[in-house]
């Protein structure tokens, strides 16, 4: 849940500020742990070293962690890494967080939109629902075809429409197509 969701783009809270500052996500497919293997594989190593047995107290699960941390980074070698200790390896970068988030460009020939509170951007006098983890922030409509948008924020497609298909009566309602 803090890193993709199952809104369109896959976008988190977390994920939306990374895009702000510059990172963009990579997702695996789904189902499909292998194309991860090194992160699962951590993920089992720390759960046989801190989940079981199962810890009476929050102080205890919080010891456990602290030593799993101490450990992994610390004390053992690692094979991705010529057998050396992440902290070895490890420096703190010389780009510091910026005091405001930049704000994403778009190319010129982009529309772009306020996604509200609601989650939705207003097009041609109906909506579209793109995701609440967006409000407030500014996304990009670009045309591919007569009628056929892509949306963006930043550089991660959300979905498509099409505006010549509109869901509802009285107020237009595209649903984006991810």
């Amino acid at each position: 849940m803090p890193f993709a969701t199952k809104t369109p783009g896959g976008l988190s809270i977390l994920s939306v500020w990374w895009i702000r500052l510059g990172i963009i996500p990579e997702r695996i497919k789904p189902g499909r742990p292998q194309q991860n293997g090194c992160h699962e594989r951590m993920h089992r190593t720390l759960k046989d070293a801190v989940a079981k047995p199962v810890a009476a107290t929050m102080k205890e699960k919080q010891d456990r962690m602290d030593a799993f941390r101490r450990d992994y980074n610390e004390q053992r070698p690692h094979e991705s890494l010529a057998q050396q200790r992440p902290a070895l390896c490890y420096t703190t970068s010389d780009r510091p967080y910026p005091k405001k988030l930049p704000v994403l460009e778009y190319p010129s020939y982009f529309m772009v939109m306020k996604v509200r509170r609601s989650g939705v951007i207003y097009w041609g006098g109906g909506q579209i629902y793109v995701s609440h983890n967006l409000q407030g922030e500014y996304v990009g409509l670009e045309q591919i075809d007569d009628g056929v948008w892509d949306i963006y924020f930043g550089p991660v497609r959300l979905g498509g429409f099409d505006q010549r298909k509109a869901g509802g009566n009285l107020t237009p309602y595209w649903t984006l197509k991810v």
